[in-house]
């Protein structure tokens, strides 16, 4: 089934990209998350707009990205949380938990969807994220959950 993303998905495309995928994947996964919307004729127009948004967004260069990379891991980010008596989470943070907090700590404004979490944090203490800025180019920062 031919789908045009409207979101970055990893492995798959950017925003903008017109892609092929199986059937139940498309219509279970990608099109009810929003993440795409089924090729058409006329949604082939729509392609060019979210292209242009996407461009408004995206960071451009190589140099840009690892100079908001510098920026992002000099960055110590501290993220208060509601936890039990064993410092296990009353459930998990979650990349928009973590994109706020970087931005209140004065770090650069980033993507929710930019950050990556290997495993749900669900634990008090120091866990490593990634922050994706570029294809190329990814950030590695520390997160330090505490209790509230």
């Amino acid at each position: 089934m031919k789908i045009i993303l409207t979101h970055e998905v990893s492995g798959l495309g950017a925003a903008g990209d017109v892609v092929d995928v199986k059937d139940g994947y498309a219509r279970n996964y990608l099109v009810p998350r929003g993440f795409a919307i089924r090729w058409t004729k006329g949604g082939e127009k729509d392609v060019a707009q979210i292209r242009r948004a996407r461009k408004i967004h995206e960071i451009a260069t190589i140099e840009q990205a690892n100079e908001i990379k510098t920026k992002l891991e000099a960055v110590k980010v501290r993220l208060a949380v509601r936890s039990g008596d064993a410092g296990r989470l009353f459930g998990s943070v979650t990349p928009a938990d973590i994109a706020s907090a970087i931005k209140a700590a004065g770090g650069p404004d980033v993507d929710k969807r930019r950050v990556e979490l290997g495993s749900p944090i669900k634990t008090l203490g120091g866990h490593q994220v990634s922050v994706r800025l570029h294809p190329e180019v990814a950030a590695s920062l520390g997160v330090e959950v505490v209790a509230a």
